[in-house]
């Protein structure tokens, strides 16, 4: 393999770890459907689970422990932010190319959540000539 070869590897990688980031980024801070949980409505039902736990028949028990695990997990989360500035500002400088290597286009980019202002910085057009 060339120096060349492997040196378009490593780039295509960065790209990728550098797109990945980013949208990962937009999906945990895209805003979910429903009612918002707030850290003292999740450890209310925490405490209410503990209270049943003692007394659940198996089966019970074991959805009440999958719950428990759930719910101390999104509270570790609550209150957490991601600062998607810096993450955008990569995004922007390698979308283009990343796209045009993959066949990615505006509509499937959309579709994932990157916003059109986004696509605009990083010079992607809308439609492909």
């Amino acid at each position: 393999m060339s120096a060349d070869h492997k040196a378009a590897l490593a780039q295509g990688r960065e790209e990728g770890r550098i797109v990945r980031r980013y949208l990962q980024a937009l999906e945990s801070t895209r805003p979910k459907r429903g009612r918002k949980r707030t850290a003292d409505s999740i450890k209310k039902r925490l405490d209410t689970i503990d209270v049943k736990l003692p007394d659940a028949d198996p089966l019970a028990r074991l959805h009440l422990y999958e719950e428990k695990q759930r719910l101390e997990d999104e509270l570790s989360r609550v209150g957490s932010t991601v600062n998607i500035a810096p993450l955008q500002k990569e995004f922007v400088k390698v979308a283009r190319s990343y796209g045009d290597r993959k066949g990615i286009s505006y509509p499937a980019w959309r579709a994932v959540g990157v916003s059109a202002p986004v696509l605009q910085q990083a010079k992607i057009p809308r439609t492909r000539s």
